[in-house]
């Protein structure tokens, strides 16, 4: 569907009708240059943390031989495996907002216009998201940075110094999740105001263009 040349570009606005030139992903919100700057920088960031599970993958098998074939238990590899695997888990968290694949509930969501899910949307970023993203920030800081003061370590003989460092991967976690929530704000607002201004992303190898 093209952008008609007539009227004033300024007063264009994405609509329901119109909002498939402005598809985002699988999402049907529209994009905006901002938002698509988060969402490259939080997906490179989930991409490179989905390796942590292929290094996962060879520490267990690694654990599980050496235990069972030579019967030699480590409580280091045993901590490395949960350390990596949480650490892999939160930094794909954000990645799951930007590319709206985490779990919804849609029964309700499902049935109503584009507009409507907007709305939701809005709502529910504003209003209950971001407010817990914020307070779990306030939160999470302030615990990984004692764990740090105190040189944390594992309690477990033979475990893991520095704990301070997944303490701080579960901070740093929350805040790439407040990143893409304001990513998909953006995309709210620019389908509900028209503000950001929405810009269309091409399919295949053909350049983005701009909505206008």
């Amino acid at each position: 569907m093209a952008v008609s040349d007539k009227g004033s570009p300024q007063d264009v606005r994405a609509s329901v009708s119109d909002a498939g030139k402005f598809i985002h992903h699988h999402t049907e919100f529209p994009t905006t240059w901002l938002s698509q700057v988060i969402d490259g920088a939080i997906s490179a960031i989930g991409k490179s943390a989905s390796w942590l599970w292929v290094v996962i993958t060879g520490v267990i098998i690694y654990a599980v031989v050496g235990r069972y074939a030579f019967g030699l238990g480590s409580v280091t590899l045993e901590e490395v495996q949960w350390h990596l695997a949480g650490a892999g888990w939160l930094l794909g968290l954000g990645y799951t907002l930007v590319t709206d694949d985490h779990v919804r509930v849609d029964v309700i969501h499902e049935r109503l216009s584009l507009r409507g899910q907007a709305w939701i949307e809005l709502l529910g970023v504003v209003f209950l998201l971001l407010p817990f993203l914020g307070l779990a920030v306030y939160e999470m800081v302030p615990y990984a940075f004692s764990s740090w003061q105190q040189g944390e370590t594992s309690q477990a003989p033979a475990g893991l110094p520095h704990r301070w460092i997944l303490k701080s991967i579960l901070a740093l976690s929350f805040v790439l999740l407040i990143l893409a929530a304001l990513s998909r704000l953006l995309k709210v607002t620019a389908l509900l105001f028209g503000f950001p201004k929405p810009i269309r992303i091409e399919s295949g190898n053909n350049k983005k263009e701009d909505a206008s």
